[in-house]
């Protein structure tokens, strides 16, 4: 009976290698688009969807986008303080809560695959454009598509677990 000791509920911090995968797509993407494209240089690839290179200094939907050097240093710190949370969150899951932790590393990997650019350029890298005739979303990237796919994760464990515990 040799080995490491099993740590009693281990939660589930084996999602932390989605969180990697997803933090290693998005860095990866991010150089590949700042290699290929000038600012504001745009690909059409579809009739409502374009690649083009953006840079976001402020928050989700470039909220903050014109104001100084605040927004780099603050999002940054509530990233840090996020990700620190999730990570706690993650190791004391029960080893059956599998969409809450994966809803969770994906949160996890957008903070931090944002916070990465923030640090490193000061401002983030936004390329993916979905638009309708003239209508324009703003620009995003994989770690806002995995933070919303986590959001929208949680959203649906809560409606799951309230059911379950409904049905009791």
């Amino acid at each position: 009976m040799g080995g490491w000791p099993r740590v009693q509920g281990s939660g589930q911090l084996r999602w932390l290698a989605l969180s990697a995968v997803v933090i290693g797509v998005d860095q990866w993407s991010k150089q590949l688009v700042e290699r290929t494209l000038q600012l504001s240089e745009a690909i059409y690839c579809l009739p409502v969807f374009n690649i083009v290179r953006a840079h976001n200094r402020g928050a989700a939907f470039s909220m903050f986008d014109g104001e100084s050097g605040w927004p780099r240093w603050a999002f940054s710190i509530l990233a840090a303080v996020v990700s620190v949370s999730l990570v706690v969150w993650l190791a004391r899951l029960e080893r059956r809560a599998n969409l809450l932790g994966a809803a969770l590393a994906l949160i996890l990997a957008g903070a931090i695959g944002n916070v990465i650019d923030r640090l490193r350029l000061g401002y983030v890298v936004d390329f993916l454009q979905v638009h309708w005739r003239e209508h324009y979303f703003p620009a995003f990237n994989v770690a806002d598509s995995a933070i919303t796919i986590g959001a929208v994760c949680l959203l649906l464990d809560a409606l799951l677990s309230g059911r379950r515990a409904a049905g009791s």
